[in-house]
């Protein structure tokens, strides 16, 4: 895990969240308490457990993507789950525990790319002479009519990507495929025990050298590392590192006053997740691990329930508490114009593609921001993903007629242009078509 300070963690996540400093402040915290945790004894270690998160707040604030991006700023495995989906256990839903197992199976693949990218240059030094040999053996020349250097330069020119798009002929293994055994079921583990019993199949295939090279990077580099030094190191990731977000909190909620069916139902699955969050040992097809140390961060909008709703021994296991704000015209205008990753900037990149040269002019992006503050308050609050409602509205004509003219192509977005095509919007103007 790096080392981060809260101040610098927020300041990484200012690049990519607009607003919710209270929400940044806390989880930054969170990720602090872990690293300071790491420099302590093991036996004072072992009594510090995290202090979970729960964010209250309406939807498109920001508050997945803000426990996302701290992951990746860490690196460390994440997963997100829906607490709705555990009501349906028995038709199509999930034990309970699938959570943990995902994680497990999260870390590992996060561990096992980290080895890979380590090895792959050795892995694509032996791809590219095996690519080499082939295409030499295609190419059935005897040694008289063989060019000097032959084989070196081929090689090098495939090292350079220049036979990329070349067909070859090559023995590939056959993915085996999945056994259903339960219907619905995906985390008893017994299909990926069936799948290691069957025997691998190989078979002639045709394909370019790219796909060629990326199946024996794969395979070389599985060679190259220790399979089980990367599921050890998975399982320690998981259990000390592993952030597991639960969305849609408030939906298993009990209304007060009320002990109809479905809120019985309700508190049953606060019950299955509280001895998850308290701390238990699961059993996965890697061991065993425990979910003491791993961070829970909750979320919900609460519109109908409140936190307080939930059974009071979920709650003491969610001891920070932070309530987002409503987005309003002057967040909506910095989402549009600063992230990283902002809608704007998407949109321009996209439609380069097809030679538009696309801009916003400030006027036009503030223009958007008061229509969409104006829009979630007459209608569903639906935060920040309204801005995607309206950009689809906004440029369905400019991106439908793109890729017609093969010369760039400048289209620039005023405040009139905003006028010009959402005009109706202003005035009660129906975008139900491009609700998300």
């Amino acid at each position: 895990m790096e080392m981060l300070t809260p101040r610098q963690i927020v300041a990484e996540l200012d690049k990519y969240i607009i607003g919710q400093d209270k929400a940044k402040r806390a989880v930054a915290v969170a990720l602090r308490n872990r690293y300071r945790r790491s420099k302590l004894p093991a036996d004072l270690a072992e009594d510090v457990t995290p202090k979970n998160i729960i964010l209250k707040g309406p939807t498109g604030v920001g508050k997945t993507e803000l426990a996302r991006r701290i992951a990746k700023l860490v690196k460390a495995p994440f997963v997100k789950v829906e607490a709705t989906k555990y009501t349906e256990v028995g038709y199509v839903g999930r034990d309970v525990e699938s959570m943990i197992r995902d994680l497990v199976e999260t870390s590992i693949r996060l561990v096992k790319d980290e080895k890979f990218e380590k090895v792959k240059s050795q892995a694509e030094n032996v791809a590219n002479t095996k690519i080499r040999d082939i295409i030499y053996a295609k190419a059935k020349m005897t040694k008289s009519e063989e060019p000097e250097n032959y084989r070196d330069v081929l090689l090098q020119e495939i090292a350079e990507h220049k036979h990329d798009d070349e067909i070859i002929e090559m023995e590939v293994v056959d993915a085996p495929k999945a056994i259903e055994i339960i219907p619905g079921n995906q985390d008893s583990g017994i299909t990926e025990m069936l799948s290691g019993f069957m025997p691998k199949r190989k078979r002639i295939r045709k394909i370019s050298v790219k796909q060629a090279r990326n199946i024996i990077v794969d395979e070389e580099s599985s060679k190259l590392i220790d399979m089980d030094a990367v599921q050890e190191e998975g399982m320690r990731r998981a259990e000390q590192e592993g952030i597991i977000f639960i969305d849609e909190i408030d939906k298993i909620a009990m209304s007060r006053g009320n002990n109809s069916g479905a809120d019985v139902s309700r508190e049953g699955v606060q019950r299955d997740i509280l001895p998850f969050v308290e701390g238990c040992t699961v059993s996965t097809k890697y061991g065993i691990i425990k979910t003491d140390y791993i961070l829970f961060i909750a979320a919900g909008a609460f519109h109908v329930s409140n936190i307080e709703d939930l059974i009071p021994e979920l709650q003491g296991r969610f001891p920070v508490r932070v309530e987002l704000d409503n987005l309003t015209s002057k967040e909506f205008y910095k989402i549009l114009s600063q992230p990283k990753n902002a809608i704007t900037k998407q949109q321009i990149e996209l439609l380069k593609v097809d030679n538009i040269n696309l801009s916003f002019d400030d006027e036009a992006l503030q223009q958007i921001a008061d229509i969409a503050e104006m829009e979630n308050e007459s209608n569903e609050n639906i935060g920040a993903r309204r801005l995607y409602t309206i950009m689809e509205a906004l440029l369905e004509e400019v991106s439908f007629d793109a890729g017609e003219s093969h010369p760039m192509v400048d289209v620039k977005v005023t405040k009139q242009f905003v006028l010009k095509v959402l005009g109706n919007t202003i005035k009660n103007y129906d975008m139900s078509k491009y609700i998300m």
